[in-house]
């Protein structure tokens, strides 16, 4: 069972604050799975070399993530104050946004769903 009143463990599950900086993209229009492809390319590494690897990576997941790891090293910089140098990707995940359904016709008047997925992408930096 647990412990306390359910307002009581939400008031304490609250309280408990993430002060890594990060950034977000919500509803890109990228499928989870091209983006987790590219983000395990640069999962731990320091956010120069990641930069470094988006930049020459070809895929167009590339460009969002590299426009979501830039975004977090500026918030890293002016909200934190943290050094640009000392800060590497210590977690980054996609997880699936809604889906836009479309329908494509087909031979003898048959229509296809075409489902054109977009994804929650998100970048969490940490300093060494």
């Amino acid at each position: 069972m647990a412990k306390g009143h359910r307002s009581q463990i939400k008031r304490e599950r609250n309280a408990i604050k993430d002060t890594r900086p990060s950034a977000k993209v919500s509803y890109a229009r990228l499928s989870t799975t091209k983006a987790k492809i590219v983000l395990d390319t640069i999962r731990g590494k320091d956010v120069a070399s990641a930069i470094g690897i988006l930049a020459f990576t070809p895929r167009y997941g590339a460009r969002v993530i590299e426009k979501v790891l830039k975004s977090a090293v500026a918030n890293a910089e002016n909200n934190n104050g943290l050094d640009a140098a000392k800060l590497y990707v210590d977690e980054c995940f996609a997880g699936a946004g809604p889906t836009l359904k479309r329908v494509r016709p087909r031979a003898q008047g048959r229509a296809y769903r075409i489902e054109k997925r977009t994804s929650h992408i998100t970048i969490i930096l940490n300093e060494r």
